[in-house]
């Protein structure tokens, strides 16, 4: 009978011990899977197959650990068909149709849902060539990189570009300024004296054209962030950026610039033709939002010095006065005050401190707006049209009172106070890293520091500290913030430097090869529970460069399965391993220039 109990407990142990066992190789089995491609490794076999089309073996890293081993493999991706050499995810006019014309609506972001996601890669157009080195590229661009012969035609009179031999040349002129935008800019600075001192230095231009009015400024350590639609007049910001001059995708029309509050020094308009007055002024208010205390907003073109033109633009004296006075009454409204006027040029100033708001009698409109939104929030918000309160100790921000330029590229921005885990000691580490950094950074890619980069984007800053390392170079650089992170973009503002906020799960505000290089820092680790790395690769694979380079600086799991990607996209790459510099591993990839070939029969995206 004793025998026989304990052959029971024996039997019972042994049924509790099976499942158990089969749960532990269970968890080890996935936990292996899904280490494989993830975690960091000591021993690996690199495995790589050409990235020629012909090819579709996969190209994998063979990631061993223990006695359990998996490998992660991606397939070389196909070309888009032809027809995808110019297109622009989010703002892809062949959609347009599907969205409100309401306020222009339908030229905002619209971003493609997932299951609609191309996965190819963008084939550059016929006859493309490297592009024109900076400082000659402002001057002239390839034709075949940006063969777009509309505006050519319907600006000739402008002196906006025109075609010569096998370039576009662009000869500084524009619509309120036909005699040179230098001549205009020198009338500007009489009526601006700060545009000379280093007081105003960051600039938006509303309805860029070519962008002359901001590449003329370079010269005068002015950096502007030209912004235009894709609309009728294809390219705009293509050629800016063709060019070597910053300009994104934009539009004022339902939802707030990808700007924080209090962040440009001046904002232009040149006969942009925005209708600033309706829908309650709202166009207006959202430069009054993205305007520092004390900025100043230009207006030239209609309705401007109507008396001289108006004959000119198709309309009568009676309307454009009545459209300057309507201008007028609703920039009192907002406590704007007329700064100077001369000729078609009208400059209004931005009040420094709230003592006119404050002042202002009960029900004027507009209003101003309650703290149901934070005023620095610009990814998906609504505009809406009332006066977005200045913060405490807004006068700290004020053209004037933020340090001059470039004094205020390395001075601790007061904001800093305003932002999770800012401070200056935070902000001091944060630039003596950046430091040290780009000079590794030329060791490993000689490069650059020259003209062979101009167009530089930093995907995923904090306080702009990769691009200020980079100041006395000949580059410009496009510091993007995630939507998702700390909202820091008002301190890159504030050191004198461009940026905006980008969420990377969706396609970027540009035209394809848009960019020289791309410097990429942590993103993955920060995105990787959102975002798809397959998906940003192939966004960073459409707007560089053919010969354009990557900087990828990530974990060791991360760079390792960027890596693979890269490959699968025709990029070349060499990775350096952390032990070199005490730091996270670095990936330095380049594009390879390839030409399309004949038209598939791949769908045109919809």
């Amino acid at each position: 009978m004793k025998d026989r109990e304990m052959k029971l407990n024996v039997e019972k142990k042994q049924q509790r011990f099976v499942p158990l066992a089969f749960m532990v190789i269970l968890l080890c089995a996935i936990s292996f899977y899904l280490g494989g491609a993830f975690s960091s490794t000591k021993a690996r076999v690199i495995q790589v197959t050409s990235g020629a089309p012909a090819s579709k073996d996969p190209i994998s890293i063979q990631l061993t650990k223990a006695d359990c081993s998996s490998a992660f493999k991606q397939e070389p991706f196909p070309e888009c068909n032809i027809t995808f050499q110019d297109v622009t995810p989010c703002t892809n006019p062949l959609r347009w149709r599907k969205f409100d014309k309401h306020r222009m609506a339908f030229r905002e972001r619209h971003c493609p849902p997932m299951s609609e996601r191309f996965q190819c890669l963008v084939p550059p157009p016929d006859g493309y060539k490297v592009p024109i080195k900076w400082p000659k590229s402002r001057d002239e661009c390839w034709y075949k990189n940006v063969p777009f012969e509309w505006i050519n035609s319907e600006k000739a009179n402008q002196n906006w570009l025109h075609k010569s031999g096998e370039k576009f040349i662009f000869p500084g002129g524009g619509t309120m300024f036909p005699n040179g935008v230098n001549e205009y800019l020198d009338q500007m600075e009489e009526l601006i004296p700060g545009m000379k001192d280093g007081s105003v230095r960051t600039a938006l231009d509303t309805g860029c054209g070519v962008a002359s009015w901001g590449g003329a400024l370079l010269d005068r350590n002015i950096i502007t962030m030209s912004l235009a639609p894709r609309d009728n007049h294809e390219a705009q910001v293509q050629f800016a950026l063709e060019r070597g001059i910053p300009a994104i995708l934009g539009i004022l029309a339902t939802q707030r610039l990808p700007f924080p509050a209090n962040a440009f020094d001046m904002a232009h308009c040149s006969r942009c033709l925005i209708p600033w007055t309706e829908f309650g002024g709202v166009f207006l208010l959202e430069i009054d939002r993205v305007l520092r205390p004390g900025g100043f907003w230009v207006l030239s073109g209609p309705p401007v010095n109507y008396e001289v033109h108006w004959k000119g633009w198709d309309t009568t004296e009676a309307k454009q006065k009545a459209d300057l006075d309507a201008i007028k009454g609703l920039l009192k409204k907002m406590c704007y005050t007329l700064y100077a006027t001369e000729g078609d040029i009208a400059v209004w100033q931005k009040p420094v401190d709230t003592t006119c708001y404050e002042s202002r009698e009960p029900l004027t409109h507009p209003p101003m707006c309650d703290d149901s939104i934070e005023t620095d929030a610009a990814w998906y918000v609504p505009i809406r049209a009332c006066i977005v309160p200045q913060p405490y100790g807004a006068k700290g921000l004020a053209v004037g009172q933020v340090p001059k330029w470039p004094q205020r590229l390395s001075s601790s921005p007061d904001r800093l106070r305003y932002i999770s885990g800012g401070s200056a000691g935070a902000f001091k580490i944060d630039s003596r890293f950046w430091e040290k950094r780009v000079k590794y950074y030329k060791t490993l890619l000689p490069e650059l520091g020259t003209n062979k980069f101009r167009n530089v984007m930093d995907m995923n800053t904090k306080y702009g500290g990769f691009a200020a390392a980079l100041t006395n170079d000949p580059v410009w650089v496009m510091n993007t913030v995630s939507s998702y992170a700390v909202n820091s973009l008002g301190v890159v503002f504030d050191r004198g430097l461009l940026g905006t906020l980008h969420d990377w799960c969706e396609a970027f505000s540009t035209y394809p090869r848009t960019y020289d290089l791309l410097h990429l820092s942590g993103l993955f680790t920060a995105e990787s529970h959102r975002c798809e790395m397959k998906f940003v690769m192939l966004e960073m694979d459409r707007i560089l460069r053919p010969e354009g380079h990557a900087i990828i600086s990530d974990s060791p799991e991360f760079v390792e399965k960027a890596e693979i990607i890269a490959r699968a996209m025709r990029w070349d790459c060499t990775r350096y391993d952390s032990a070199k510099n005490g730091e996270e591993p670095v990936l330095i990839c380049q594009k390879e220039l390839w030409k399309a070939s004949p038209a598939s029969d791949s769908d045109v995206i919809e």
